[in-house]
C-alpha cells in the first residue's frame, strides 16, 4: 500500500517540486531555442555576426539556462522534504546527487567567457579569427563535457527519488517505475556522449523518456498534491 505523506509541509513541498519540474523544462528548452534561433547557421564568422546583432537576447538565453541550474537546488530540496519520511537516508543521498548536478551550472562562466572572446573586437585584433575559433571550440567542448558530467549526477539522484516515489501516493507506480528507467537511461546517454562525442546528435533520442517522465511528474505532483492537501486538512 503506498504511503500517504504525513504532514502538510511535505505535501506543500511536493507541489513546489511539481511546479519547479515544469519550470526547469521551460527554462532549459527556452534557452536552447533562443540560442539556436540567434546563432542560426552558416560559417563561424556568420554565426558570430548573428550573435553580435542580437547580443542581449543571446545573453538572456545563457542567463535563463544558468537560472535553470540554480533552481535545481530548489527542486532537489523540495523532493527531499517531500520524500524523506519514506527513507531519509536514500532521500538525503538523492539530494546530494542532485546538488552535484546543480554545481555543473557553475561552469557557465566558460560559456560567457567564450561569448566575450567571440564578440569583443579587441580579441579579434590580438588573436585573429582562427585562434578565436579554436578557443571557442575548446570552450564548447568543456561545456559539453560539464553538461554530461552533471547528467551523471542527475541520473543517480533522479533514479533514487523516483525509487522513493514508488512507495508513495504522489505518483502512479507505473510512472515512478518509468521515471526510474528514464533516469537510468540518461546515465547511458551521458557516458556514451563523453566516450563518443561524435555520436552526440544520434544519442539525443535518449532524452525523450526523461522529458516525458518529468512533465508527467510535474503535473501530477501539483494535481495530486492539491488533493492530498485537502485530505490532510479534512483529517486535521
Amino acid at each position: 500500500m503506498p504511503a500517504v505523506p504525513g504532514t502538510a509541509a511535505q505535501i506543500r513541498y511536493a507541489r513546489i517540486a511539481g511546479f519547479v519540474y515544469l519550470l526547469l523544462i521551460v527554462l532549459f528548452m527556452g534557452g536552447q531555442f533562443l540560442i539556436g534561433h540567434v546563432t542560426g547557421s552558416g560559417t563561424f564568422t556568420e554565426r558570430t555576426a548573428h550573435i553580435v546583432a542580437a547580443l542581449p537576447l543571446y545573453r538572456s538565453a545563457l542567463v535563463v539556462q544558468f537560472l535553470a541550474s540554480v533552481l535545481t537546488v530548489l527542486l532537489a530540496y523540495s523532493l527531499y522534504v517531500a520524500l524523506k519520511s519514506v527513507d531519509e537516508h536514500i532521500a538525503r543521498l538523492a539530494l546530494y546527487f542532485r546538488l552535484g548536478e546543480a554545481f555543473g551550472g557553475l561552469t557557465s562562466f566558460v560559456t560567457f567567457a567564450a561569448l566575450t572572446l567571440r564578440t569583443e573586437p579587441k580579441f579579434a585584433q590580438a588573436l585573429g579569427a582562427a585562434q578565436i575559433k579554436a578557443l571557442v571550440d575548446l570552450a564548447h567542448a568543456a561545456d559539453f563535457a560539464s553538461f554530461n558530467i552533471g547528467i551523471v549526477f542527475f541520473s543517480f539522484g533522479s533514479t533514487l527519488f523516483y525509487r522513493l516515489f514508488l512507495r508513495t501516493a504522489y505518483l502512479p507506480r507505473a510512472l515512478s517505475a518509468f521515471g526510474m528507467f528514464a533516469s537510468a537511461l540518461t546515465f547511458v546517454v551521458a557516458i556514451a556522449s563523453l566516450v563518443m562525442p561524435a555520436w552526440g546528435n544520434a544519442l539525443q533520442v535518449g532524452w525523450i523518456p526523461i522529458f516525458i517522465a518529468e512533465i508527467a511528474t510535474g503535473i501530477l505532483l501539483m494535481v495530486r498534491g492539491a488533493r492530498l492537501a485537502q485530505t490532510v486538512a479534512i483529517a486535521g
